[in-house]
């Protein structure tokens, strides 16, 4: 379990004893509100994104619902306008080599933080064909020079760097689907618009404010702090699994800010929290039943390593599912208790909702009620079905 390796992992607990005892009811109200999940906040989409740590990006209709599931009166029109017209958000390769939305002011902290391991990770693999140094500092410049001009697709880019880079590299890039992973993962370049189905990148300099740059170790100490806020407590493998930056590498940073963290257990399980979270973690309580319709690959579902918190073992692989594939939830009181679908057919928006037990009638009520607000976000009816268990 996650929250148990943390003694086996963490120097800091010989001389963090625990400061305090939570119950897992006190864990989950806490992580909702900070989610925005116990009550959704009007569109403010930068701040929900930042205080989330990113939204999970791989679909980007799942992506749009992240934002829905923890904000009201939204439109999808608000958030295009935010990536591609005011470019206040910004959408990028980040934690774990997964794409995210991310408010733009802090593109350079979170590409400080996980630049180094990410490129490295990179790296390793480009290194079976035998490329060198040198190869990889002129395909990042070849691919700079190409997007000179204004955003372009993925597959034109390609097709432009090939001649300007080595017979390695054209190997390694006939290979990846993504050739141009490394610019990204060096924060060099990022995702624009969309060309029809096609995507595009585009240069950061050129499509984001000129912001200050960050030094590494100060932008994990800040991403650390900025996790545990959101996903708190946890453990160092817990941000080491979320952040995608390896135990040994992350072990710096968690022992760096030892002054920032509490201990406390759960359960007989420990775990650390922001010492400036810990009242508030004691007084956490939900006070009326908290049901969320959340999408696909939410980030409330990705920041620990392991997931008994969230969903009972038995019905784990009915939603972390193979190649990484993370079904839609029903969250009750920050637990899985089903998973749903939706198709559109025209006006109508027919949801279909897996309970893994029998709901009560309030629950039903609250499932009735994200419908609707989807359904407003939507532009469509909704027609809601609860399967049996």
């Amino acid at each position: 379990m996650a929250l148990r390796a943390a003694k086996r992992l963490s120097p800091m607990t010989k001389r963090s004893p625990a400061i305090c005892t939570l119950s897992p009811s006190q864990v989950a109200a806490f992580r909702l509100q900070r989610h925005h999940l116990t009550a959704r906040r009007e569109p403010d989409l930068i701040r929900v994104s930042a205080e989330v740590c990113g939204i999970q990006a791989q679909l980007m209709p799942a992506a749009h619902l992240a934002l829905w599931a923890r904000t009201r009166n939204l439109a999808p029109a608000t958030i295009e306008a935010a990536l591609w017209r005011d470019r206040t958000l910004v959408k990028t390769l980040c934690m774990r080599q997964t794409l995210h939305l991310l408010p733009a002011t802090e593109h350079s902290l979170y590409m400080a933080a996980v630049r180094r391991s990410r490129v490295a990770a990179i790296v390793r693999i480009m290194a079976r064909f035998e490329i060198t140094h040198r190869d990889t500092e002129t395909l990042n410049r070849a691919t700079l020079e190409m997007l000179e001009g204004g955003p372009l697709t993925l597959r034109d880019l390609a097709a432009r760097v090939r001649p300007r880079v080595s017979r390695r590299v054209r190997a390694w890039m006939d290979r990846v689907w993504n050739p141009m992973r490394l610019a990204i993962a060096a924060g060099l370049v990022c995702y624009g618009p969309d060309s029809g189905r096609e995507v595009t990148l585009v240069r950061v300099d050129q499509w984001l404010p000129r912001l200050k740059s960050m030094a590494e170790n100060p932008a994990k100490r800040l991403l650390l702090i900025k996790y545990l806020r959101a996903y708190g407590p946890a453990t160092l493998r817990d941000f080491s699994h979320w952040s995608g930056i390896p135990v040994n590498e992350a072990r710096d940073t968690w022992d760096a800010s030892a002054d920032d963290l509490g201990q406390v257990r759960i359960e007989g399980r420990e775990a650390w929290a922001l010492r400036e979270d810990l009242k508030t973690l004691a007084h956490a309580n939900l006070t009326s039943p908290v049901v969320r319709l959340l999408p696909a690959f939410d980030s409330f579902l990705l920041a620990h390593a392991e997931k008994d918190h969230l969903v009972a073992p038995r019905f784990y692989k009915r939603v972390y599912r193979a190649q990484g594939w993370v079904l839609p939830v029903l969250l009750l009181d920050g637990i899985v208790v089903g998973t749903w679908s939706r198709v559109r057919r025209g006006p109508t928006l027919a949801i279909t909702v897996r309970p893994f037990a029998k709901l009560s009638r309030r629950v039903r009520e609250g499932i009735e009620q994200e419908a609707a607000s989807l359904g407003r976000f939507l532009s469509a009816k909704p027609n809601v079905e609860i399967s049996r268990p």
